[in-house]
Order: C-alpha cells, then sequence, then structure tokens
C-alpha cells in the first residue's frame, strides 16, 4: 500500500499517515483503522453552504482512507448546548437565544436544525458516520472529565469554572498564536488570569434560569464549548486518536482550547489526535455566507434555484480542500454541465454494456458462445484483477490514487476520472468497475444518477408551452444568422425557466419541460 501524505495543522507540513492503531497484519478480522473525529454544527439555526463545504471534506478525507483500506470510525458531534455567539467566552448562548427569538422550547430548536442538517448531509451524498455524538447526552462526563483536571488547571470565578491557558505547555501552537494575532477574537472576561483562559463551566447568573443547565460541583449552568469535543472524542476514539477535521476558524481558538483540555487530561506530549486538519473558507462576495444576512445561501436555495446539490459537490472538490473557494452562481453552473457531461457519459456507457450483455445472451442461448459467467459493474471488485486490466485504465487508475494520496488533491482526481470516462475501446466491465472504484471517492454517484435527475426546475420558474415555442423561433433565427450569443443567452434564459433544449435531437427543435 502507497503512503497516504495529508497536511497537519499542527506541524503546516505534509506527514505520512499512520495509524495509531494499524491491526494485525494479515488478519482480515483485524484490519488497520483510522479514528476520525469531525467538529459538527451548533443546532440554532440552518447550515449555510460554507458550513456544508467542512463536511464534504471530512466526507472525502473518510472515503480515501477507505480507498486505503482502513477501517474507518468517524464521529461527528451536534452541539446542542454551550456554545456563545462569539465562540469565546462572551455574548449569549447560540441555542438560548435562538429558542427565545423563536419563542419555542430549546429542545425543539434543537430537534429541528438538526434534522436540517441530517437533510443536507444526504443531499450531499455525505456518508453517515459510525457515531452522531450529541453534547446534552454526554454532560455527566462533561463534569467529571473538568473535575478530574480542575485542581490542577482550573480556577473558579463568579461566572464559572475556567481553563488556565499557562498550565500547558505551548498553548496556541496549533493557531501560532504568538506570530498570527491568533487570540485577537477573545475577549475580556472580568476576573481571567490571562486573555487566553477559557470557560470549562459557566454557571448560570443569579436570578436567571436556562432552559439547558445542570448541577455541577461549581454551581447550576452548562458546559462550555470546548470541553464537549475533548469529551465526546475521547469517549467515542479513545486518546489519542488519528485525525481531527473542522472549518479553519476552528483553528484559532476552539482547537487550541481542545488541545489544552487534552494535554491537562494526558500530559503535554498528547494533543488528542496526531493530525489536525482544516478545510479553507468558501468566499461569496455579496455577504450571503452569513446566517445574519436573512435569506443567506443554503442547500435548499440552491434546490430552489434548480441545482442539483451534486453539482456544489463537484464545486468543492475542484478546489483543494485548504485553498479558499470563491462561489458564484456561474460557477455552481459551471460545476453542473460539468457533472452533467459524466453522467451522461456513463448512463451511455451502462447502456451500451447492457446491450453487449443482452446479445452475449442471446448467442449463448442459440449455443453458439459458451456459457461464462458476467460480472455485473456495480458489484465488481476492480483491485483484484489489476493486472488484467487494459493500460489506459491502469494509467488512469495510479493518477487517480496519486492524487487522492497528495494530501486529497480532488481536483486532479477529477481529471483523472474524466480521462478514464472518456477511454475508448476499452472492456466495458471493466471500464465501470473502474469509474465505480473512483466515484467511490468522489461520491458523485455517477452510476445511479441520470440526466433527468439533474433537471430541476427552478422553484419560481414560470412559463408556458406556447413562450417556449417562442424563444425557441427567435433562437432558431439567431443561429441562422451566426448571432451565437444571442443563441446562447436564449438557451441560459430558457435552462434558468427549467427547460433543457435538446439540439441536434432527431425529432428537431425539441425541448423537455420538468413539472
Amino acid at each position: 500500500m502507497s503512503e497516504l501524505k495529508l497536511f497537519n495543522s499542527l506541524t503546516r507540513q505534509l506527514q505520512t499517515f499512520t495509524p495509531v492503531h494499524p491491526g494485525t497484519e494479515g488478519d482480515p478480522n483485524d484490519p488497520p483503522e483510522a479514528r476520525v473525529y469531525t467538529c459538527g454544527p451548533t443546532v440554532y439555526n440552518y447550515p449555510h453552504i460554507g458550513n456544508m463545504r467542512a463536511y464534504v471534506f471530512a466526507d472525502t478525507l473518510g472515503r480515501v482512507l477507505s480507498y486505503k483500506g482502513y477501517k474507518l470510525t468517524h464521529v461527528i458531534n451536534i452541539t446542542d448546548v454551550g456554545h456563545l455567539t462569539d465562540d469565546a467566552d462572551a455574548g449569549e448562548d447560540k441555542m438560548e437565544k435562538m429558542a427565545a427569538e423563536k419563542a419555542q422550547s430549546i429542545w425543539d430548536i434543537a430537534k429541528h436544525y438538526t434534522q436540517a442538517y441530517w437533510d443536507d448531509i444526504k443531499a450531499l451524498n455525505i456518508r453517515q458516520p459510525a457515531h452522531w455524538s450529541i453534547a446534552t447526552e454526554y454532560v455527566p462526563a462533561m463534569i467529571a472529565y473538568a473535575e478530574s483536571i480542575a485542581d490542577k488547571h482550573c480556577y473558579e470565578l463568579e461566572s464559572g469554572l475556567y481553563f488556565d491557558t499557562s498550565t500547558v505547555a505551548n498553548y496556541g501552537a496549533l493557531a501560532r498564536a504568538k506570530t498570527e494575532d491568533g487570540e485577537g477574537r477573545i475577549e475580556e472576561v472580568e476576573g481571567k488570569r490571562h486573555a487566553a483562559d477559557f470557560a470549562i463551566w459557566r454557571k448560570t447568573p443569579a436570578g436567571e434560569t436556562r432552559q439547558m443547565e445542570w448541577d455541577s460541583p461549581w454551581g447550576k449552568g452548562a458546559p462550555g464549548w470546548h470541553l464537549e469535543c475533548s469529551v465526546m472524542s475521547e469517549a467515542l476514539l479513545g486518546l489519542p486518536f488519528d485525525i481531527h477535521t473542522g472549518g479553519i476558524d476552528h483553528r484559532e481558538i476552539h482547537h487550541p482550547n481542545e488541545i489544552a483540555q487534552n494535554q491537562a487530561r494526558c500530559g503535554s506530549d498528547h494533543s488528542g489526535a496526531q493530525f489536525w486538519m482544516h478545510n479553507n473558507f468558501l468566499i461569496e462576495r455579496s455577504g450571503k455566507m452569513s446566517k445574519s444576512s436573512g435569506e443567506f445561501l443554503r442547500v435548499q436555495l440552491l434546490i430552489d434555484k434548480g441545482f442539483h446539490p451534486l453539482a456544489y459537490r463537484l464545486m468543492c472538490l475542484q478546489a483543494h480542500y485548504r485553498s479558499e473557494l470563491e462561489f458564484s452562481w456561474e460557477g455552481l453552473q459551471a460545476a453542473l454541465v460539468r457533472l452533467k457531461r459524466m453522467v451522461m457519459a456513463v448512463s451511455n456507457l451502462k447502456a451500451r454494456h447492457a446491450d453487449t450483455q443482452t446479445r452475449h445472451a442471446e448467442l449463448v442461448s442459440a449455443s453458439i458462445v459458451p456459457n461464462e459467467p458476467t460480472v455485473e459493474a456495480d458489484k465488481w471488485a476492480l483491485k483484484q484483477v489489476q493486472g488484467d486490466v487494459a493500460p489506459g485504465i491502469s494509467v488512469a487508475l495510479k493518477d487517480f490514487a496519486t492524487a487522492v494520496e497528495d494530501d486529497l488533491n480532488t481536483a486532479i482526481a477529477i481529471t483523472s476520472l474524466e480521462t478514464l470516462i472518456g477511454l475508448k475501446k476499452v472492456d466495458a466491465a471493466q471500464h465501470l468497475g473502474a469509474i465505480a472504484e473512483m466515484d467511490a471517492v468522489l461520491g458523485l454517484n455517477l452510476q445511479s444518477l441520470s440526466r433527468t435527475d439533474l433537471r430541476i426546475r427552478p422553484k419560481a420558474a414560470v412559463i408556458t408551452e406556447a413562450e417556449i415555442e417562442t424563444a425557441l423561433l427567435l433562437r432558431k433565427e439567431a443561429r441562422a444568422e451566426k448571432d451565437f450569443a444571442k443563441s446562447d443567452a436564449i438557451r441560459d434564459d430558457l435552462i434558468a425557466k427549467g427547460v433543457e433544449v435538446m439540439d441536434g435531437d432527431p425529432l428537431g427543435w425539441d425541448w423537455k419541460l420538468d413539472i
């Protein structure tokens, strides 16, 4: 097995992945295991598409680990308590704030937005983790964890129990706080010994009652946000585990605080995870990425505008996860067209393969050829017969493996997939098997999607048959006059209204409208 190189935010360099739990060589009942923890959402509102980029990244990482032969144990947490509005120790609890604004139970708020997040997970073809860890289910464990480190590493104030960051070695190394101003978002809390100290337990202020609060040795209150992930990752994965993922914003405060807690728990040499990996931001110039902007960019909004959610997944994969990715509707449309081309090519290949199998069955029935077993492409284990694979397929597979093993370089991997799809005169079963192997990593569902699946009628589209025919007539005239800019503009306008123009169709200027 060739090496998998991953970028470790803790060391700021590429490192070879070696699992904490290597298993027993040659024993299929004890394979090498990769244990991964991903910081999940705070379920006080709908996730925006920038949030969801983090889960596409984490899913891709998990798929690559599976591709490399590791048994994957992946945990994603659901934060339903403890996350304050400024990510540090000031502001309101995000859950309590939304519950008050909606005049609803905080438990109902959590249930609603958790389900919305899970709907987006499904829409983007993100695999289910081994565990969804719900923060409120671990509060007793959080209290026990805090008690175990309180004497040596914490101090109590009127507002709660605080972690003294001076008691651990190299606090903030992940954020490079000393050189990159990583502590800039931390706000002062009266009585703290150091600006970077953070809440382990937040007491309910005198005279107030929260919907979510528990008794503790430090008074009634709620756990700090940072404590949750340390407790749940240890409980479900053990310490140390292999990889901790999250958005790059977590690199500055949340993850350094997790590391400090893990050091207090296990010793200065233990950050908790061997690798800390972070995806970069999704940038949207109009400012609609923020949840405070009203109609912010959600997966459902993409669907309402006529875009299949897997076009957004492809858009994410077209950029390296550590690079900023700028969102635009034009870029999303280009990704949809790219996805459609791949889906149509695979559909055509499947149809040709099915015809070949039908003809073979007819020849067998006529006793013209011997009855040999055929293999269904979606069940075909390509890796078991690499030596017999056609040269073009072999080269594409090698290039694909090289790309994903180089810190998940999905942009290059997609190019390898397109090269593979475009091969001619190769065995159809091998061809489909190789495509399935690559798509198992990229998660684009190429063998199950159809062209029709990708035609989503925009929610606001309203157009009559007469209007379509008039537009097509104008387009035909524009093309006859070689005014291709006008022709393309008419076609794009029809697409935006849910109309698919089928140029070159045997019936002439035909169209389809998905209602």
